[in-house]
């Protein structure tokens, strides 16, 4: 057990990253599948891409909150200068997204759900690091 403890102290921000990542692509694919299991057409690229900007806000929102506090343990200040720097590189990955779900279901006609997943692993990774290298980088 204290082998266990003195791991998780070791890589506790990748593994408290990884535990929070999950959260959050679970609260994102929620809001997803509900979205277009209930009033959005996936089909149609204009309502994929609600449902896909539906569930970008709510996992960033999620992510913010959690990241701050558990993951990079911020101590900033001002949070409304942090929360834009968060915002803001999210918005990054959001265009990343974006273009696999187009690419994916638009063009290459891939089932929405499979492509969704796949996408999620791409951001998971490039919101690590835009979120230690930008938004919640040690002074």
């Amino acid at each position: 057990m204290d082998k266990i403890k003195e791991l998780y102290k070791k890589y506790k921000e990748i593994i408290n990253y990884l535990i929070f990542g999950v959260l959050t692509t679970l609260v994102s694919l929620v809001v997803y599948y509900a979205s277009v299991l209930t009033f959005l057409n996936p089909e149609n690229s204009v309502q994929l891409q609600i449902a896909n900007i539906l569930s970008w806000i709510a996992g960033v929102t999620f992510a913010y909150f959690t990241n701050r506090k558990y993951v990079f343990e911020s101590k900033e200040k001002n949070k409304l200068k942090e929360a834009s720097k968060f915002f803001l590189s999210r918005v990054t990955t959001l265009l990343m997204d974006m273009l696999i779900m187009w690419l994916g279901v638009t063009i290459l006609h891939g089932n929405d759900k499979i492509i969704k997943l796949i996408s999620q692993v791409v951001v998971i990774v490039g919101n690590y690091i835009f979120s230690k290298l930008f938004v919640f980088k040690k002074k």
